[in-house]
């Protein structure tokens, strides 16, 4: 399919679902000016008896662009879309950017995630920020996202690294290795932080689940219920 829309928390959120209707749904979250089609070449292996969701976030891709970006701002938008699709208690994946939403979503609303997965995840503590460029040409995503995301990153709330302590669902945490621009020392530092978390490293980069698709589809389906 191309995508599907649903409005939910005042905007319109596009998404992509994969697998059969009624199977345990499993979320897929994006990564900063990627897209649902970055999950492309993993999606329909996940869905082999799940119904899968690949969301574009807010000021990316085919959903609204509104203008009003935060971290937690996506976090309640991926509230609101499974409430509005009557999803109850979901399985999630989230790749870096969308890692962070994952990891808020589910500190806020333990009840509602059962497996959190994260994708090379920054650990929310301030660093030295890389220099802001917006690339040439026509874009997928609201550069005015990438401006005000970026500091949320760059210098997290304190609170959010406390948080992860109030994370209950089962979670798995992939590192990309040493070829991955995220400091791996604080990836392992995040699996310590969330109450028994496992950690795997795929050496295969930042972007993980396209660089080695095989490796991560076979580390997430041994560990999702």
């Amino acid at each position: 399919m191309d995508h599907a829309t649903v409005r939910a928390n005042g905007i319109r959120i596009a998404y992509r679902a994969y697998g059969p209707e009624g199977g345990p749904p499993l979320v897929l979250l994006h990564g900063l000016g990627e897209g649902m089609v970055s999950w492309d070449g993993v999606a329909g292996v996940l869905a082999a008896g799940r119904r899968v969701y690949a969301l574009d976030l807010r000021g990316h891709g085919a959903g609204d662009w509104p203008g009003d970006y935060g971290l937690e701002l996506m976090r309640d938008d991926v509230l609101a879309f499974l409430d509005t699709l009557s999803l109850g208690t979901v399985d999630l994946i989230g790749h870096s950017m969308g890692g962070v939403v994952a990891y808020l979503l589910a500190a806020e609303r333990p009840g509602r995630v059962r497996t959190l997965i994260l994708e090379d995840v920054p650990l929310p503590v301030p660093r030295v920020p890389p220099p802001l460029v917006r690339p040439e040409g026509p874009l997928t995503f609201d550069w005015a996202m990438v401006e005000a995301i970026r500091p949320e990153v760059d210098r997290p709330d304190p609170a959010w690294l406390e948080r992860l302590g109030l994370i209950t669902a089962r979670t798995l945490v992939i590192g990309g290795g040493p070829d991955s621009h995220i400091p791996q020392e604080r990836v392992a530092e995040m699996a310590r932080r969330i109450p028994g978390a496992t950690l795997v490293t795929i050496p295969a980069g930042h972007l993980v689940h396209e660089n080695a698709p095989e490796a991560f589809v076979r580390e997430v389906l041994a560990f999702l219920p």
